[in-house]
């Protein structure tokens, strides 16, 4: 303790003293502490300086604060400090400086009422707290619900979200919140929307249920337990709601300033609808019942709009508009009711005026007869054993029994619809779990606390039990699982205070009792209470000034209760007869709410009242006994049973507990008052959580923490490998007193403080090494300062002392000189001063004395006349002083009295509590005191010795000052000397003077002859000059003009590009858009098959169920193309309308009805967008007919440029052929020298290349040919009506759009295919298409010129080979003597060893080339890497078939009849092996199936194929390539019925088989890859043109000639698309838990993160730890991704999308979990993620995908890690800010700056003032609200056309795929 004192009770030290105004002030230590001091000195925080009295006895030291580190932690119990003024304050800097509402207490969740609206609730916020562990994000009201969700699904427990506080905290919110989020999350198991109805319940129950008070605009009078059941899939079924005390009292009374229930209000203000008109209603201030609070409007609701959402929710939950009207019309006749004025006949007795209208209405709204109830209202019914008496009743009973009879029909309305409400929320399906929410009133204390507030604070009181038990319990679960000794925490338990409420003759059972007494009241109740409890219960009193009051201690505080109203409220009284009357009323609904009525209606049987015979004698019946015996239960014991349901339902749960404070009571915006707060925080529980922690080891680390956090207070001899040891090594060095923590299994525990000693060690280690290391720098950065100084000055010096020498001699040559001048003149000039001097004294002397003798005089009487003043004002000052100390001493001695007893109380109190605690508290104080007093001595010796210096000083000054004086006499010697000389100059000045006359007449002579000589010198000099300004003027002229002219130009120039690129990018995202629109509704369309597949496959089975031995089976229709194959098999119509039946009939009406809604209006949009495509048509026809003319033109010059230049390219090619061919001819010669013949190996190896090289030559012509008849068919393309199905037709990619008509035309192309599967293409003007013309010719000339030069380097090279003959000769034999293994190595490496040397000769030639040549170089050696290895493959496969020939030939020649000629296939003539060759050569890329094998197809080519097994081995798109071959087949054979099954039977197999494994990615990526090559197919072999011209001439023949299937293309693509968007939920899925580990969590960078000390929620609060991502795992997953999808034969367009995607989701994710994680926002984390995001893109380019757009999509996560690492305080860094984050919102970027916590005490907080500032600089911004991005977002997906050069002749089908029955034709 004496250690800890020292460290902790020092000056500079913050504490918290107690203040009344805000509890608690914070002030600093100016001195230290010591164990004698009686008071501690400190400094407030506004400068004052204090002395806080310590208690002479306790020695009680204030409350220290916590480091600034640990401020607005998420979790209180993270502070080091836990106690009261700690937790206060971390509230509040929450509150106020960062907007944050929500704190964890432990296992409670403090919600703040901020009485805003905050955008915190949305969607994405659901999103982003769905599936996250508890203590990964901030503090929130979703987090709750997810743990609760959680460990539902985890623990198979039902679980209870317990939400409490005053009414105005927020309760009501935060459970409609919590439900919320349960049905966002969970979903529904059925299609009826039970969700909704949950939620829909809510507006209901606020309607009838809640109201205005001072305290809350929409506060819950009645308090509420909802349990949402849940299946075995954890997704909602149905709810039950259970309702508890509703005040009645308030529809007939509210107070000032409060309104009666929202209903009433809210049906008032609807009272002009038509359907309200029979209700008679007006405004609320026409009726009692709603007017009494006089404030009937509350500011910012719409009554009427209030009113429609509650009818909608009533119809949701399934009660019709009779049903609502009825309850409208019970409503409305209460108000009437109320209205109904009642006058006195006489005293006792009361009467109604007849034809009351209000009262008339009331009779006909619910159907009773007027005199009936006039009757009874007056009156009531006596009955004795033998007669009955009918007694009037006095005005003010009547008046009672008017209201009673309101209260009595509304509560009965109410547990009616709570009834429905229920029955609604019901479900057949049996509930696996659930999820409680109760949302319930707080502790309540006003100036009358009447049986409500009993009953509620009763309530509190269990809860509070119930509370503390649970924290009791967790806290010591946790010390035994960690295996720490502990012992029994004290924690106050409330027990007494309930079994003074309910126990045994307690005040529950004295009141039922009081109530069935006869002559029962309040006043006997109270004195029962008073005999019973007053001396035996020390929680119960009597109040002072009161015999009808009683006071009881609760838990929160003392509350005092008013007997009056007591006995009645329990009974809950009505009159039987009113009953009797409306029970025969005609108003069905109103009889349905009082059919139970034969239940008693009170709980005698009787009516007290005053006067007349009171007691009832009779018998009755049976049927009545019974009831009568089950209604005799009073509303307290109701209340009672219903409590302790309650209570075992909590504790059959896992509780969840939240609690709403209310910050102010005046309803500002985040505006704190600190006394509100700390009452609401001692009523709650919050401060006794803290309590319990406190009393144990609130600070808990793991071992490794610890050592991250606390290795800088190791050396490194403490380290070692077992980091457990090393903790406990560490801690028993720096901590002495054991009992200060303790060691669990795998965290350390501590108690409160001990963190705060460790920081405050650890900062100081840290100070030190940063002093070090600044030492050392500085020392050096001096001593380096100081030799180069030196070194100058040396330099300087040198040349300073001779310079010095040389201005010595001749100041001495001067000086003799000038001392004769100066004696004279100065003698001179010192007579002539003096003279002056002397007449001006003698002037100012007279001046002088005269004025000095006036002012004498007036000081004289001035101070006459003061004295007199004085003297009476001193008179007057010594009685106002007088008067003054006598009130000081009266007060002085009031306080001293009063400071005396205070003292005298404390005393007493002091002696009540624990002496031992405070003797261990105060252990070793002396030591500190006397330590802190030596301290003193030594600072008053050290101010001794400064003293004596700074006299020493002065001495020296003194000494210095007489020293000067000497100095200044000999300078004044040496200045009369210098007069002397002076006079001496006078003679030398006259002869110096004759000689200057002299010289001047010399020098005017020659003035005169130089101004001649300058006069014409200037003129001419003029001339010249007025020349040279005129042609200066002009050419300035000429230049302004053409800066004009060029400025007026490029001004024309930026503006027109501006335009341009606006327009364009306007285009881009309208084009954008309208993919998006057309993508999301075709997921939406795919949603609802789903559904109707699930629902199909739900009627099958239970179908198969009811009746064994009969299985349906389902259409397998798809309604995705049922717009294009509607007319397929009539069967699987036929069918599928039975199927549609059977689940219309088994679906649920509300579900049926919004799918009919919906299939009507998507028919209505199908009508309208087929009338414009009509529309567009016949604009098109017109247009197409003005431009024809003109196209042809074009179009024929065109043809004519295009047919010269395929000349001239043919010409090329045949020279090309031409040297080809000698240069065959020569090697086939030096191959005869040089090898031998023809045969030889070495020929063949060298042929080979040739052939090889000249294939190559073959393919550049090709891919030159098919480049120029590509630019002219896409000149041809835009003039020509086609069939699109993609918007990739029109143009391949919007970026490759180099102007804006050209997106304009695919803009409308994308929506024109977004309305109808054939599109039109609007034409283009003459003059764009001329001005492509003119484009296209200089393309063609560029590439002219690029093929020429390509020419000549390949004859270059084809000489190099002629020149080189004989060496490669010799080369290839060495080679062909290798192992084929090591011969590609070999080739590989000669060749590398030519190239080497062709690169040194090229580099000593010409070196700026070679770098070019490197380059070529590399990329030839690659080209040849890959060519050696198919030559390799193919000389392989060329032996095996001439094997496979020479077997052949020998059968041949042995006489047989019949030889295979391939696998699986026999020949049956001897001559069949000979036509092989022309067969294989005529083959026609068909396949050929019978209709009867299409199921098999499908089976083995799809369903079973596997992309993990078979598929690996295939060629890529295989599938897709056979599936067309058999398409080409039945298109050849014109068999319609065969085209349309197959492509029918692949779709919906395609589908099936992502359903089926949908969540496997290769399967996705395999069948994506593949839909998107088969599109491709269809597109390629359609015979458009804008499609063949990408083919070969042999491939055109392959066309489709019989069927347009350009609609079946449309079903393809949008089939693409739901597999694109399959694959990026896939990947998200794969992706998703790795991300925030591998981005935010993971150190990549060790060490430079801290770890903060943490409260009770961590990583592992919610579920076990799954295991840690790095960023690696992130790019492997990625890797493995692209690897995948390369292999599968992904289109490299659509591989780029996908990267795209995957990349805006982990941008999107990460910062998303930052805006909610206040521990992640710091320096060291920007640093993190700033390397996270680099690693990322150098795999970009790795990949070669860094022009995708993937890196744009980090953008804000990028700015956003900026944002943590800039300077945050002055305003240069507020603007670089907003400049820097453009890419972030305002909501965003002030979120980060709120949530920025510093890691370090070195590191600064960012200000509430720089926030401000930011805001004010981004309020111009337009842009979102929302804060999180969205991580549900997918890019619209485009397919641009990418051929495929494969032939189709050659594919072969391998037999693994098990396709024998297939034919190649």
């Amino acid at each position: 303790m004496n250690r800890e004192l020292e460290f902790m009770f020092v000056q500079s030290a913050r504490v918290w003293i107690p203040d009344a105004e805000e509890v608690w002030k914070s002030a600093e230590l100016t001195k230290d502490y010591k164990n004698d001091d009686a008071s501690l000195h400190l400094m407030l925080e506004d400068g004052t300086t204090i002395d806080h009295k310590l208690d002479p006895k306790t020695k009680n030291l204030p409350y220290l604060r916590n480091p600034d580190i640990l401020v607005g932690e998420n979790d209180l119990t993270a502070l080091s400090y836990l106690h009261e003024p700690a937790v206060l304050h971390n509230l509040k800097v929450r509150f106020i400086d960062s907007k944050l509402i929500y704190t964890y207490c432990g296992i409670v969740l403090v919600a703040i009422n901020p009485y805003e609206t905050l955008p915190i609730y949305g969607t994405d916020i659901i999103n982003a707290y769905s599936g996250q562990n508890m203590g990964d994000m901030d503090p929130h009201i979703f987090a709750v619900a997810e743990e609760a969700y959680k460990q539902m699904a985890r623990d198979e427990r039902n679980q209870s979200i317990i939400v409490s506080g005053e009414s105005g905290a927020g309760k009501t919110v935060s459970a409609k919140y919590a439900m919320r989020y349960f049905a966002t999350v969970s979903g529904s198991a059925s299609e009826a929307n039970v969700e909704e109805k949950v939620l829909a319940s809510n507006p209901i129950m606020e309607a009838i249920g809640n109201a205005k008070t001072t305290r809350n605009d929409n506060s819950s009078r009645f308090g509420k337990y909802i349990e949402i059941g849940f299946d075995n899939r954890y997704r909602i079924i149905g709810a039950n709601m259970r309702t508890y005390l509703l005040e009645k009292s308030r529809v007939v009374f509210q107070a000032d300033e409060e309104r009666n229930y929202h209903i009433f209000y809210q049906l008032c203000a609807s009272a002009n609808q038509p359907e309200f008109k029979n209700l008679r209603l007006s405004t609320a201030n026409d009726f009692l019942y709603t007017r009494q609070g006089r404030s009937p409007v509350i500011e910012g609701v719409d009554d009427a709009k209030e009113l429609r959402t509650t009818r909608h929710a009533f119809t949701l939950l399934g009660i019709n508009e009779s049903y609502q009207i009825g309850l409208f019309q019970v409503l409305a006749a209460i108000l009437h009711l109320g209205n109904v004025e009642i006058k006195d006949r006489d005293s006792d007795s009361s009467i109604i005026a007849p034809n009351n209208r209000h009262l008339t209405a009331f009779c006909e709204l619910v159907g009773v007869t007027y005199q009936d109830m006039s009757q009874w209202l007056c009156h009531r019914k006596l009955k004795t054993a033998t007669e009955t008496y009918i007694k009037p009743l006095p005005r003010l009973q009547a008046t009672n029994a008017r209201d009673a009879l309101s209260k009595h029909i509304y509560a009965k309305l109410f547990n009616w619809i709570v009834e429905h409400v229920n029955k609604a929320l019901v479900t057949n399906v049996k509930q696996h779990s659930f999820i409680g929410v109760l949302d319930i009133y707080g502790f309540e204390t006003f100036e009358i606390n009447s049986f409500e507030q009993f009953c509620i604070n009763y309530a509190n009181e269990k809860l509070q039990q119930q509370f503390n038990m649970h924290v009791f319990k967790l806290e010591q679960e946790e010390y035994m699982k960690e295996q720490i000794p502990w012992t029994l925490i004290d924690f106050y338990d409330n027990q007494p205070c309930i079994n003074l409420i309910e126990a045994k003759m307690g005040i529950l059972d004295l009141l039922d009792e009081e109530c069935k007494m006869p002559k029962g009241s309040d006043d006997s109740w109270a004195q029962k209470l008073y005999n019973t409890h007053l001396k035996t219960c020390s929680l119960f009193e009597k109040p002072r000034m009161s015999n009808r009051a009683f006071i009881i201690q609760h838990f929160a505080d003392k509350v005092e209760y008013q007997c009056e109203g007591f006995l009645e409220k329990n009974k809950d009284t009505v009159n039987e007869e009113q009953i009797h009357v409306l029970k025969a009323s005609k108003f069905d609904l109103l009889v349905e709410l009082f059919q139970d009525e034969e239940k008693a209606t009170t709980p005698t049987g009787q009516v007290p009242g005053t006067g007349g015979r009171t007691r009832l004698s009779i018998k009755p019946d049976k049927g009545r006994d019974t009831s009568s015996k089950e209604h005799k239960k009073t509303v307290g014991c109701q209340f009672r049973n219903s409590l302790q349901m309650l209570m075992e339902t909590l504790n059959a749960t896992t509780p969840h507990y939240v609690r709403c404070i209310k910050p102010n009571d005046f309803k500002l915006a985040f505006s704190f008052d600190p006394k509100r707060a700390v009452q609401q925080l001692r009523a709650c529980g919050v401060l006794e959580t803290i309590r319990i922690s406190a009393a144990g080891f609130p600070s808990r680390w793991t071992y490794q923490e610890f050592f991250s956090r606390y290795r800088v207070l190791m050396k490194q001899k403490d380290v070692l490998p077992d980091k457990k040891l090393t903790c406990k090594n560490v801690l028993e060095k720096l901590v002495q007193d054991q009992d200060k923590y303790q060691f669990g299994k795998t965290k350390i525990f501590f108690r409160a403080g001990q963190v705060a000693y460790l920081e405050k060690l650890r900062a100081d280690k840290l100070r030190a090494a940063c002093i070090r290391i600044q030492k050392t720098i500085r020392c050096w950065l001096a001593r380096k300062k100081y030799l180069r100084q030196r070194s100058a000055a040396i330099t300087i010096q040198r040349f300073t002392r001779g310079h010095q020498a040389r201005c010595l001699a001749k100041f001495l040559r001067r000086t003799q000189a000038a001392t004769t001048i100066q004696k004279y003149q100065r003698m001179c000039a010192e007579r002539k001063r003096f003279r002056q001097k002397q007449a001006a004294a003698l002037a100012m002397q007279t001046i002088l004395r005269a004025y000095m003798a006036r002012q004498k005089y007036q000081a004289l009487l001035r101070e006459h006349k003061a004295v007199t003043i004085q003297k009476h004002v001193r008179g007057w000052l010594a009685r106002c002083w007088y008067k003054r100390c006598l009130e000081a001493i009266v007060y002085l001695q009031c306080c001293i009295r009063r400071m005396r007893a205070k003292r005298e109380l404390k005393k007493l109190k002091i002696e009540a509590r624990s002496v031992e605690h405070f003797k261990k508290l105060n252990k070793g104080m002396e030591n500190k005191i006397m330590q802190l007093q030596r301290k003193i001595d030594e600072q008053n010796k050290d101010n001794r010795v400064i003293s004596e210096r700074l006299v020493s000083l002065e001495s020296s000054y003194a000494t210095e000052s007489e020293r000067m004086r000497g100095e200044l006499g000999r300078l004044r010697g040496v200045e009369e000397d210098a007069k002397n000389k002076a006079n001496q100059v006078s003679s030398l000045l006259e002869e110096l003077e004759k000689l200057r006359k002299e010289l001047s007449v010399t020098q005017q002579e020659k003035k005169t002859i130089e101004d001649w000589a300058q006069k014409y010198r200037d003129e001419m000099e003029k001339m010249v000059s007025e020349l040279k300004d005129q042609n200066g003027l002009l050419k300035k002229e000429k230049d302004d003009l053409n800066r004009m002219i060029q400025e007026q130009s490029q001004q024309m120039t930026e503006k027109m590009t501006r335009a341009i690129a606006q327009e364009t990018q306007q285009l881009e995202t309208d084009l954008n858009e309208e993919r998006s629109r057309y993508q999301n509704l075709l997921t939406e369309h795919l949603r609802l098959e789903e559904k109707y597949d699930d629902l199909k496959e739900e009627l099958a089975h239970s179908t198969s169920v009811s009746k064994p031995g009969h299985r349906r089976t389902d259409s397998t229709h798809s309604s995705n193309e049922s717009e294009y194959t509607y007319n397929s098999e009539y069967a699987e119509l036929e069918d599928g309308s039975r199927v549609g039946e059977d689940v219309t009939r088994g679906m649920d009406t509300s579900l049926t009805l919004k799918l009919q809604k919906r299939v009507t209006e998507l028919e209505q949009e199908k009508q309208s967008l087929r009338n414009e495509l009509e529309n567009r048509e016949e604009q098109f026809q017109r247009a197409r007919a003005r431009d024809d003319a003109q196209f042809r033109k074009a179009r024929g010059a065109e043809l004519e440029y295009e047919s010269l230049k395929r000349q001239e390219l043919e010409s090329e090619n045949k020279k090309l052929r031409h040297d080809l061919a000698e240069m065959r001819q020569s090697l086939l010669g030096s191959a005869a020298a040089g090898a031998g013949a023809p045969g030889s190996p070495a020929y063949k190896v060298l042929l080979d290349q040739l052939n090889a090289s000249c294939e190559e030559l073959e393919v550049r012509k090709e891919e030159v040919l098919i480049l120029r008849s590509q630019l002219v068919s896409q000149k041809e393309a835009l003039h020509h009506k086609e069939t699109m199905t993609e918007p990739s037709v029109f143009a391949q990619d919007v970026n490759k759009l180099k102007d804006a008509d050209e997106l304009k035309q695919a803009y409308v192309g994308v929506k024109d295919t977004n309305r109808s599967p054939r599109s039109v293409r609007p034409a283009l003007e003459v003059s764009d298409l001329l001005s492509r013309l003119r484009l296209l010719e200089q393309q063609l000339q560029a590439q002219r010129r690029t093929y020429d030069s390509e020419v000549e380097s390949l004859r270059g090279e084809l000489q190099n080979v002629k020149e080189e003959n004989n060496r490669q000769q010799q080369l290839l034999a060495q080679n062909l003597q290798l192992p084929p293994e090591a011969r590609i190595e070999a080739s590989l490496q000669h060749e590398i060893t030519r190239l080497t040397n062709e690169n040194l000769e090229l580099m000593a030639d010409d070196p700026t080339a070679s770098r070019e040549a490197r380059v070529i170089i590399l990329r030839r050696m690659v080209d040849l890497m890959e060519q050696l290895e198919k030559q390799d493959r193919t000389i392989r496969k060329l032996k095996k078939q001439l094997k496979v020939y020479s077997k052949r030939i020998g059968e041949m020649g042995a006489g047989q009849t019949e030889g295979q000629t391939s696998p699986g296939q026999m020949v049956e003539e001897p001559i069949h092996p000979v036509n092989i060759p022309r067969r294989e050569k005529d083959f026609q890329g068909m396949l050929e199936y019978k209709k009867e094998d299409e199921m098999k197809l499908v089976k083995n080519l799809i369903l079973e194929l596997k992309p993990r097994g078979v598929a690996v081995n295939l060629i890529p798109g295989l599938p897709a390539y056979i599936l067309f071959m058999c398409l080409r087949h039945a298109d050849y054979v014109n068999d319609d019925q065969k085209v349309r099954t197959l492509l029918t039977s692949t779709i919906n197999s395609i589908k099936k088989i992502l359903k089926k494994r949908g969540d496997d990615f290769e399967t996705v990526s395999f069948w994506l890859a593949n839909t998107c090559r088969f599109l491709h197919c269809l597109k390629q072999y359609s015979g458009d043109e804008a499609f063949m011209k990408h083919n070969t001439s042999r491939q055109n023949e392959h066309c489709l000639s019989n069927f347009d299937l350009a609609e079946y293309r449309q079903v393809i693509s949008d089939l693409a698309i739901q597999i694109y968007q399959q694959l990026v939920k896939c990947m998200e899925n794969i992706l998703q838990p790795m991300i925030v580990s591998g981005m935010l969590e993971h150190e990549t960078i060790q060490g430079v993160s801290g770890v903060k000390p943490t409260g009770l929620r961590k990583r592992t609060s919610s579920i076990a730890d799954e295991g840690t991502y790095t960023l690696d795992s992130i790019l492997r997953q990625l890797s493995a991704f692209h690897s995948t999808m390369c292999q599968h034969g992904t289109d490299p367009e659509l591989i780029k999308q996908v990267v795209k995607q995957l990349f805006y989701i982990i941008g999107a994710v990460t910062l998303n979990n930052l805006l909610l994680r206040k521990d992640m926002c710091s320096w060291s984390k920007g640093m993190q993620i700033r390397y996270n995001v680099s690693q990322l893109e150098e795999w970009l380019r790795d990949k070669g995908l860094m022009n995708c757009g993937a890196k744009e999509t980090l953008e804000p996560l990028i700015q956003a890690a900026q944002l943590l690492q800039v300077k945050k305080k002055t305003d240069e860094d507020a603007e670089a800010i907003c400049s820097m984050c453009h890419a972030l919102t305002t909501a965003q970027i002030v979120k980060v700056l709120n949530l920025y916590t510093p890691v370090n005490e070195f590191e600064e907080r960012v200000s509430v003032a720089f926030i401000r500032t930011i805001q004010t600089r981004l309020r111009d911004r337009c842009e979102s609200p929302q804060l999180l991005m969205d991580t549900k977002m997918i890019y619209p997906v485009t397919f641009p056309f990418n051929p495929s050069s494969l032939a189709l002749e050659t594919i072969q089908i391998p037999t693994s795929l098990n396709l024998s029955f297939l034919t190649r034709v």
